[in-house]
């Protein structure tokens, strides 16, 4: 499979090639410049320049505003002798400097009661002053961890002074405490705008509560959330990550009668009254609906494909995103000692990748792990499992374990292409030009030696782009789209190319209309658009994409990161509307 969805775990939902490593993720955010440290908060890419250009440190904003020190007036009492009179705003200034000493010797109580003397004594249209003693007593009360005290005094603050940074962060702060996440995300937005984008604090508190909004609200969704069949392609792309794989191959001759259907939408008869035979026949006719059904009445008559019947009707509830479902018959199928070793050694992969996109990376290690120990023959192992070392950074237990698949199976293209791509990454990011070059020369001896490898392609564009080879890079997508003209991710990352070569957003677009075109159940297309709709500061637009994204997530991690960028889309549409303020756009 060429150029496939990001996120997805090797074998748990997400289809082979670049899919199956999840390392598309890590490409686009290259591609698009976004500032990497940041996981869900990568919607961010409008700040994209400034976080090239390095932003502040992560500098505390604890201090209050004005001097600490007393004034030349202050301490004088009624008495004084200079011949001048404290107007009120003199005198409020006063008591606010007052309050700073006490602040900084951790008096915090005799500071509020300073500051609270000072919004009394100061003038009413005197905005700016009175919404620094605001902020001044919040820092306060703030060291106090008087939370709602903190945020109603940043609200004063703010509405005397709407573009005031300190108390739209601090109040930012109190609302995580009191876990008001909308709000907090709506005045951290703001603060990331004005400040464009140039404190770290500011991002990494963004980041965080766009995760915490993405993982509750997927949880809530994705228990309740309708069964979804992925689109045809993505199943057959799916199945194709796997050559040892019993259930995905054809029925033999003396499985099914040479008689056509009797009717449209029913399978031919097979030659024995088998469900799972039913099953297997409706996968060749792509009628997927059908399949868990079909296989459920094998199992529920206990026939002789049973373990078959189990483990065909688990991957389709992977490939439908319910893994609560999958998860008994995987069980069962790796529990059966007496099974063909082919079928439990695949329950294993797909258990194994299952526990990964759960972050579940020890679990996941140790059913790849046992899936070697019983079936050391099998491919298929190693080539999952060497992705799955990628997820978790390992790359040199990684390439070793596609050397294995290669051993075991020399015309694994797959393989090959993954391995070339692992080398690439840790040369990459180790950031040595020779290893780079030997890498991408390991590219061009892929795809010579498997020309109809649609995944040498895809992976080489991606290193060709990161090496900012543009022109050659998009004639790899080319060749992607001439051997498999249906596959909709190909599409997508030669828009984004178009983007970061040529800043062409119409033909950009285009193509990643033309992915959605092909298969409208591509999430990553819809992403994708949306992520570019928010640059363009089309954000109603963004918001519709991402939402159609949510409804086609294949996981529950995936839903979260994609509820994020939805809710970081929302979020600037609220402080465009209260403040004014938008981010800079394409």
């Amino acid at each position: 499979m060429a150029a496939s969805k990001p996120v997805e775990a090797a074998g748990g939902g997400g289809g082979g090639g670049t899919g199956g490593t999840g390392l598309s993720r890590w490409q686009l955010a290259l591609v698009l410049g976004a500032p990497i440290l940041l996981g869900a908060g990568a919607l961010y890419l409008w700040g994209r320049r400034a976080a090239r250009r390095g932003g502040k440190g992560a500098s505390e904003r604890k201090t209050p505003e004005g001097r600490a020190s007393p004034g030349p007036w202050e301490g004088l009492g009624d008495g004084r002798t200079d011949g001048r009179t404290d107007s009120p705003l003199d005198r409020a200034q006063a008591a606010k400097n007052k309050g700073n000493k006490y602040f900084k010797a951790g008096k915090y109580e005799q500071a509020i009661q300073c500051y609270t003397e000072a919004i009394s004594l100061c003038p009413p249209e005197k905005n700016l002053d009175l919404s620094t003693f605001y902020q001044n007593r919040a820092a306060a009360y703030e060291q106090l961890q008087k939370w709602t005290e903190v945020a109603q005094d940043c609200t004063k603050a703010v509405e005397l002074n709407p573009k005031y940074v300190k108390a739209l962060f601090r109040r930012a702060k109190a609302h995580e405490k009191l876990d008001n996440k909308k709000e907090c995300l709506e005045d951290v937005t703001a603060v990331c705008i004005l400040e464009a984008f140039q404190n770290q604090q500011s991002m990494l508190l963004a980041d965080k509560v766009l995760k915490l909004l993405g993982k509750e609200k997927a949880k809530e969704k994705y228990k309740n959330r309708e069964p979804l069949m992925p689109s045809p392609q993505f199943i057959k792309s799916y199945f194709s990550s796997f050559t040892d794989d019993i259930i995905s191959q054809p029925l033999l001759k003396g499985e099914k009668s040479d008689e056509d259907k009797d009717k449209e939408g029913e399978a031919s008869e097979v030659k024995e009254n088998s469900g799972y035979l039913r099953a297997k026949q409706y996968m060749e006719e792509e009628n997927y609906d059908k399949i868990i059904s079909e296989s459920t009445k094998e199992i529920e008559a206990k026939g002789k494909y049973m373990a078959e019947a189990l483990l065909l009707r688990a991957t389709f509830y992977l490939l439908i995103g319910n893994a609560n479902a999958a998860k008994p018959d995987l069980d069962q199928v790796i529990s059966m000692e007496d099974a063909n070793v082919k079928l439990r050694a695949n329950a294993l992969i797909k258990r194994g990748s299952m526990y990964m996109q759960q972050q579940q990376p020890v679990l996941s290690t140790q059913d790849f792990n046992m899936a070697a120990d019983i079936d050391p023959q099998n491919a298929d192992v190693y080539h999952h499992r060497g992705q799955l070392k990628i997820l978790l950074d390992q790359i040199e237990e990684a390439v070793e374990d596609f050397d294995e698949c290669i051993r075991l199976r020399p015309d694994s293209a797959l393989a090959q292409a993954q391995k070339c791509f692992a080398l690439y990454r840790q040369a990459y990011t180790g950031n040595n030009p020779l290893p780079v070059q030997v890498a991408m020369k390991g590219f061009e001896d892929v795809i010579k030696k498997f020309p109809k490898c649609a995944e040498g392609y895809a992976l080489y564009a991606q290193a060709l782009t990161d090496q900012q080879q543009f022109g050659k890079a998009d004639e790899m997508y080319d060749k992607c789209i001439d051997l498999e003209p249906d596959n909709a991710t190909t599409y997508v990352h030669k828009g984004l190319l178009q983007l970061q070569w040529k800043q062409d957003l119409d033909k950009g677009l285009e193509l990643i209309s033309k992915a959605i075109e092909i298969d409208n159940k591509c999430d990553f297309a819809y992403e994708t658009m949306g992520t570019i709709e928010v640059q363009r500061g089309n954000l109603d637009k963004a918001i519709e994409m991402f939402n159609k994204a949510i409804n086609l997530a294949k996981s529950e991690m995936e839903m979260a990161h994609l509820y994020s960028l939805c809710d970081a889309a929302y979020a600037q549409t609220e402080v465009a509307k209260k403040y004014g303020l938008k981010p800079p756009t394409l």
